[in-house]
């Protein structure tokens, strides 16, 4: 009889032992054949959604088939009822903690992707992926306690108080947090939109923060400007609500010049800028207006236009020497300041 009870007591440690062993086994075969399949299918699809997908489920695909296991060996052991409530209570404490980093990773490389659909919704910055990753730990924490049997009620109404307590001592922290949350969500501000701030700085959004939005302005140098008070200044966006804009060009030419051939030879010089300069769109077809006669001149306005704010420089640079020549080989005079002086109203003080 001692025999026969060795051997049961044998057998209680032994089979457990071994479903889990051959969990990880499986497991490590599943992941070598299968995931290797999907990798190579995934590689042929146009989109990268499925790449981020399978690469992070490879992560704790081993820990699941662990838990899977575990969970067979613990049926089958010879675990008291308290012992196997514990034990359940750890797997699931356990799978739900992987599956909410799992979807935690998952929607922060769909966010990262350039073409992700995520972005029309969620626009991509630190403080749009901060709240994603809040969100869901939040989410998988409520279910944890949940599964261990702990009333949630209570701890929303302490979080509650101790929130309403939180938001009158960090007022300054909050009213940032949500000047950049609604930016971001509207759109206003996107990272990587070249803007010009109220006080003249111009450069391209960085990040958007949770306290601040970063602005890289032409001198290669960091602006940080709290949300709060970003929301609240007059803004120019020059990639919004698209990114090409009209380049504007102020010149002058002589009151004997002919108008006609004037406008003739310059929109020729703004069409040749437009196909042959980086930077300028091909299929626009410039035009321009005059609008002053000036002392000396009668001014007018050349219309081209530039694919985003920072083609507009060379655009303009490549349009004045270009028609500058054209305006010397055709005779056309851009005149020099004129100032008359009267001698005879100097002699009579």
């Amino acid at each position: 009889m001692k025999n026969i009870f060795a051997w049961q007591d044998l057998l209680n440690v032994f089979i457990p032992v071994v479903i889990i062993l051959a969990a990880f086994i499986i497991g490590l075969i599943l992941r070598k054949i299968v995931f290797s399949q999907f990798m190579k299918w995934a590689k042929k699809t146009s989109t990268k959604a499925d790449d981020i997908i399978i690469n992070e489920l490879n992560r704790p695909f081993i820990l699941w088939c662990l838990l899977a296991g575990l969970y067979f060996a613990a049926q089958v052991s010879a675990l008291s009822v308290e012992w196997l409530d514990i034990t359940g209570k750890i797997i699931t404490v356990l799978a739900v903690a992987s599956i909410t980093i799992f979807l935690a990773r998952v929607s922060i490389g769909l966010l990262n992707m350039p073409s992700s659909k995520l972005r029309e919704f969620l626009p991509e910055s630190t403080l749009t992926k901060s709240l994603v990753k809040i969100f869901i730990y939040v989410f998988g924490a409520l279910i944890v306690l949940n599964t261990l049997g702990i009333s949630i009620t209570p701890l929303l109404t302490a979080f509650g108080l101790g929130g309403l307590a939180v938001a009158l001592a960090l007022q300054d922290t909050l009213a940032n947090l949500f000047a950049g949350f609604y930016m971001t969500i509207s759109k206003q501000i996107r990272v990587g939109d070249f803007i010009k701030l109220e006080s003249g700085e111009e450069g391209y959004v960085v990040d958007v923060g949770w306290r601040a939005t970063r602005v890289k302005i032409l001198p290669n140098n960091v602006v940080l400007i709290p949300n709060a008070k970003l929301a609240q200044s007059v803004i120019t966006n020059y990639y919004f609500p698209e990114r090409e804009l009209g380049v504007l060009i102020q010149v002058g030419v002589h009151y004997e010049s002919d108008l006609e051939y004037v406008e003739k030879v310059t929109i020729e010089v703004g069409e040749e800028v437009m196909k042959e300069v980086k930077g300028g769109v091909p299929t626009f077809m410039p035009f321009i207006r005059y609008h002053t006669f000036d002392d000396f001149s009668i001014n007018l306005t050349v219309i081209l236009r530039a694919k985003e704010f920072m083609d507009n420089y060379l655009v303009k640079h490549e349009f004045i020497k270009r028609l500058h020549k054209r305006y010397a080989k055709e005779g056309i005079n851009i005149p020099y300041p004129i100032r008359a002086i009267n001698y005879s109203q100097e002699k009579a003080g």
